[in-house]
């Protein structure tokens, strides 16, 4: 875990207990390390299965992750990278591909609540690709986000919704039934 000097405290007392808390935990992989390479050389040199050595190092990560939670607990900063990091675009797909455009929109433009006139605010359009035997295309898809513009007469389930994403194999997914079959 590398930790920027501008993020750590200034208080000598709190650096001491990291340092002490970081010393502990190097002292217990040393130790764990120590304990499977005797398993591995000793006497019996017999072999540990893989699952038994994973469980060994099973709890060294679920402290890291506790640390790392606390961190970003008490960090605001960290914490925002740590969401970037997740939320990072992996790259659209290539703009040369040709693209079947599918807009997803609802039959009527009134609340089925109240009646009043629903209207459109914008769409998210999400892009998967799909492969039509040596042939590849990209899908584009758009649901419409709708909104009631006098939400507060009517309060019922229509005021605003965003139409389900169907048609996916797995959720955030950029493959398509068809470029699933292709793989198998």
């Amino acid at each position: 875990m590398t930790v920027l000097a501008d993020s750590l405290p200034d208080d000598p007392g709190t650096l001491k207990a990291m340092l002490i808390a970081e010393r502990v935990q190097n002292e217990r992989l040393r130790q764990i390390i120590k304990e499977l390479q005797r398993h591995r050389f000793g006497r019996r040199a017999e072999t540990l299965p893989e699952d038994q050595m994973l469980l060994g190092l099973e709890d060294v990560e679920q402290v890291e992750a506790s640390h790392e939670a606390e961190s970003e607990a008490t960090n605001p900063v960290e914490r925002a990278s740590r969401t970037a990091k997740r939320r990072i675009n992996r790259g659209s797909l290539p703009a040369h591909l040709p693209r079947i455009e599918m807009v997803v929109d609802i039959e009527g433009r009134t609340c089925p609540c109240c009646g009043q006139v629903l209207h459109r605010i914008g769409e998210d359009t999400s892009e998967r690709l799909d492969i039509v035997p040596a042939q590849f295309r990209v899908l584009c898809r758009s649901p419409a986000q709708i909104w009631l513009s006098g939400l507060r007469e009517c309060g019922g389930a229509g005021a605003g919704a965003r139409l389900a994403d169907r048609g996916r194999i797995a959720d955030r997914g950029h493959g398509s039934a068809g470029s699933c079959l292709q793989i198998c």
